[in-house]
């Protein structure tokens, strides 16, 4: 059973954390991870993109000059892909990107990537994570704290002073344990948690 250091938010040691191992002691299963993040790329995409064939573009019905005696090229359409104006070769038409991933494979996913986090050393875990009211600085200091740069902070639940405070910090996201997600979990250098979310965490994947 993985065992980690506990702080509180000044980064001052006050105790250990036990973590269940169905949830932070897994096999680390990279294609499930890389099978719900290029869903959930995928699943972002507008899928909105659109141009014109040379059989749609408007135009270009007549022959532009004769096959011959002219010393150009011969041409038989002004809506050819090669002139201005004209249709594109293999245009993209409007598409649904949409993947569909099945639960279980989302939650091996979710596991594989907090576990990894714990392998790697980079997953903090903070008694609470309070603060009386929007201060950036507060803040800068926790992360200053326990060296986070680029920091992934999961709350249980919506701490607004937080979310308010680190919004204006580059490579900082706070987010409620009940949004997390493997992409978020792998994009940032080190993850930093709440006793209470990890509680929750374990409570739903376990």
């Amino acid at each position: 059973m993985p065992k980690v250091d506990l702080f509180n938010q000044n980064g001052e040691k006050v105790g250990d954390l036990q973590l269940a191992d169905s949830v932070f002691g897994v096999e680390v299963n990279t294609y499930a991870m890389h099978q719900v993040v290029k869903a959930l790329l995928a699943n972002k995409r507008q899928g909105t993109q659109s141009a014109k064939t040379r059989a749609e573009v408007s135009g270009g019905g007549i022959k532009p000059w004769r096959q011959k005696g002219t010393g150009r090229a011969r041409q038989g359409s002004i809506r050819a892909p090669q002139w201005i104006h004209g249709g594109v070769v293999f245009a993209p038409k409007p598409r649904d990107y949409r993947m569909s991933i099945p639960k279980s494979m989302k939650k091996v996913a979710i596991k594989s990537a907090l576990t990894s986090k714990v392998n790697e050393n980079l997953m903090v875990v903070v008694d609470e994570i309070k603060l009386e009211a929007p201060k950036t600085k507060e803040v800068v200091k926790i992360l200053n704290a326990f060296d986070a740069k680029k920091t992934l902070i999961i709350t249980n639940n919506v701490e607004e002073n937080v979310y308010k405070s680190a919004r204006n910090i580059a490579g900082v996201q706070v987010i409620p344990v009940n949004n997390i997600n493997v992409y978020d979990i792998l994009k940032y250098n080190k993850v930093v948690i709440t006793k209470d979310a990890v509680s929750k965490i374990e409570e739903v994947y376990a």
